[in-house]
């Protein structure tokens, strides 16, 4: 029992100190605790094996499907056109809209969706920024109560009531309980967040860099763009080849990409290709044609091409970045034509940035100078392999983070289907699936159905310290059970507690759980409190289900400290909050949320 408590006490103070990250804190206390003979390998190991850690893994591929397609960006996006410039409702609509998303996405990616929507909405509209951005931290913790999956906590209680002979959690046993603390948070934070205005310059881009749209706009692309389709007609394009038409030559106009639209059962796929030289052109294929109106517009009539309307340049295979000309470079005093990006990187000129002025006309004929910033095209791989060659220019921001920010939107339907497919087969009881395996099947299918560039990509999104994080403290519990710690602590907040009777030892669970909340990750929180909760709940006599709903809500609802949620210290830079902030804010809520719950869990989930 003394190295248990002792390995305890370390790691808390390991994970307050900070220095060290939480993974190999974990990691390091269970390597202790498992030389030391208090678990044995099986039990150390155990936590690798747990459903709940599956379940996690899949979750963070399952949303980083959503955030890949553009879903919930879409989703975000609407909200900035509903709010209509008032800040009110702006705060309501921001609110419910992430609650909704946290329900199915981690709180962190959720509020990393919602932060350049506000910002946006904040240069557009004149909303102020700083009463939007901390509420919209706190909604995805509160959104995370709504569903099974919503936060990591969750799944701990529903595990632990399982394992102990209880019945299960249900995807939606926790809605009740997320649709109280969403209204109480919209009644505190609507008078609450006054107090966070303060004045941000409207342009902060919080040094983001250029996205592939901000290109595209700073350089006008659409205005310069043509979108056309080739039919069968004598006289067309089908069956030549690129360099048959001499293009820059005689009209002045570049094929950008040649695209190929399909429709599957996994939806629409969309290839991208650069145009080579002996690319041959086949009837259906749609071409982007940049140049010139007017030379397009005789181009289009002579080889009998279809409009098709457009407004912007898709970047999905294929992208765009901006390349510094150095003063050493060979491709001084060259003209673009004789440069050779196009033959030896795949790469198109589209733009020149010299002195403030965007030149696009003739652009073949221009000679580059010293500190000419271009605008290229081409795949991917190119651009990132122009960024590793950079004697002769320097390629601003990083291609590899450009890419990984392009998001496949014509997959968007396919991923809201499976996402869709996944919470029905967690929700009825009657398709006999564990819930487990329904996730596990949702993140296969995001990957099979093309919602992520590569399975690289789908490994990406997952959160590995995170995981590792879970894993090793779960067998913590065990060492804390099997030591007869938690019977320790539970005893002692029954006799503290108890005589004043269930409602008073429900309310210590939360505010104990909270508290050491604000120290120590939320899931590890939970991992920790869960038997400790169960086991005071068996002693008093009473159902377990309040108290481990007590729980969760402790864990998951802290907003008194930046550092105690991910999404609190995501928006503490953006919003320049101050720790008093969040305390002024946060605690209130905080506090609120457990008077209300220790009244009404019991309610919903009766002694």
């Amino acid at each position: 029992m003394t190295i248990t408590i002792i390995v305890l006490i370390i790691t808390i103070a390991m994970f307050i100190w900070g220095r060290v990250r939480g993974d190999i804190v974990a990691l390091s206390s269970l390597m202790v605790l498992t030389a030391t003979g208090v678990l044995t390998t099986s039990e150390a190991l155990s936590g690798f094996s747990s459903p709940i850690l599956i379940m996690m893994v899949g979750l963070f591929v399952v949303g980083g499907a959503i955030l890949q397609t553009g879903l919930a960006q879409s989703a975000g996006n609407s909200i900035s056109k509903m709010a209509k410039g008032n800040e009110t409702r702006a705060l309501i609509y921001v609110v419910l809209a992430t609650s909704i998303i946290g329900a199915f996405v981690s709180n962190t990616g959720t509020v990393a969706i919602m932060m350049p929507i506000i910002m946006s909405m904040a240069a557009s509209s004149g909303i102020r920024s700083s009463r939007l951005l901390m509420p919209v931290a706190f909604a995805g913790s509160l959104g995370g109560m709504l569903t099974l999956i919503g936060t990591p906590p969750n799944l701990v209680i529903s595990e632990t009531l399982e394992e102990n002979g209880y019945a299960p959690l249900k995807f939606f046993s926790f809605f009740p309980v997320g649709v109280i603390v969403i209204a109480i948070g919209l009644a505190v934070l609507l008078p609450m967040s006054l107090l966070l205005i303060k004045k941000i310059g409207k342009h902060q881009n919080g040094g983001q860099g250029k996205s592939v749209d901000d290109l595209a706009v700073q350089y006008q692309l659409h205005e310069n763009i043509y979108k056309y389709s080739v039919g069968n007609n004598k006289g067309g394009l089908a069956g030549m080849r690129v360099q048959d038409l001499d293009l820059q030559n005689k009209y002045g106009l570049t094929i950008l990409e040649i695209r190929n639209e399909t429709k599957n059962a996994l939806g629409k796929e969309i290839r991208q290709n650069m145009a080579w030289a002996d690319t041959m052109i086949v009837q259906g294929d749609i071409l982007y044609f940049y140049g010139d109106k007017q030379a397009m517009e005789t181009f289009a009539r002579e080889r009998h091409l279809v409009s098709m309307s457009t407004d912007r340049l898709d970047f999905y295979d294929i992208g765009i970045s901006e390349i510094v000309v150095l003063p050493t470079s060979r491709l001084i005093g060259t003209r673009i034509r004789d440069s050779r990006l196009r033959e030896d990187y795949s790469v198109n000129i589209l733009s020149i940035h010299r002195d403030k002025k965007y030149i696009k006309e003739e652009l073949s004929e221009h000679r580059l100078q010293n500190g000419d910033i271009l605008l290229v095209q081409g795949q991917w791989e190119k651009i990132m392999q122009m960024n590793h060659e950079n004697e002769n220019w320097v390629v601003l921001g990083r291609p590899d983070k450009l890419m990984e920010r392009v998001s496949l939107d014509y997959k968007a339907p396919v991923a809201a289907a499976i996402m869709l497919l996944m919470i029905v087969m967690m929700v009825f009881d009657f398709i006999p699936i564990a819930p487990v395996v329904a996730v596990v099947s949702a993140a296969l299918l995001m990957v099979f159905a093309g919602c992520f560039r590569s399975v690289d990509a789908a490994y990406k999104t997952i959160n590995w310290e995170s995981v590792m994080l879970i894993a090793c403290m779960m067998p913590m519990s065990i060492a804390l059970e099997k030591t007869g710690v938690s019977q320790i602590v539970s005893e002692n907040l029954v006799r503290s507690l108890g005589a004043l009777g269930p409602y008073a030892l429900l309310a210590g669970m939360y505010f104990t759980t909270s508290l050491m909340t604000m120290f120590i990750s939320n899931t590890a929180t939970a991992v920790l409190m869960a038997p400790i909760a169960l086991t005071a709940a068996q002693q008093i006599g009473v159902s377990p289900y309040s108290f481990m709903f007590a729980v969760t809500l402790g864990a998951s609802m802290c907003f008194a400290s930046p550092f105690s949620t991910p999404p609190n210290a995501l928006v503490m830079k953006a919003g320049r909050y101050t720790f008093m902030d969040y305390i002024i804010v946060g605690l209130p809520l905080q506090i609120i949320i457990g008077i209300v719950m220790t009244i009404i869990l019991p309610l919903l989930f009766p002694f």
